[in-house]
């Protein structure tokens, strides 16, 4: 079985990413930087790496706190 992918909660419905942003001096263990957009659900996945991003105080961050 696979670990979840990892989940950031962000403020804009605006995001980036490129799979390394938490590794220091990692950006060569990334991928190609990506910019996502957040939609109604209330979170986005990057298509290259899983990592979830979910929008404080939308509908999926109220879903997630409320379990």
């Amino acid at each position: 079985m696979q670990p979840a992918p990892e989940t950031s909660r962000v403020a804009t419905t605006r995001v980036a990413c490129d799979g390394a942003t938490d590794i220091p001096g990692g950006t060569a263990l990334g991928h190609p930087r990506v910019y996502l957009e957040i939609d109604e659900k209330g979170y986005v996945d990057c298509g290259y790496c899983d990592r979830r991003f979910i929008l404080i105080g939308g509908p999926a961050d109220e879903a997630a706190s409320a379990h």
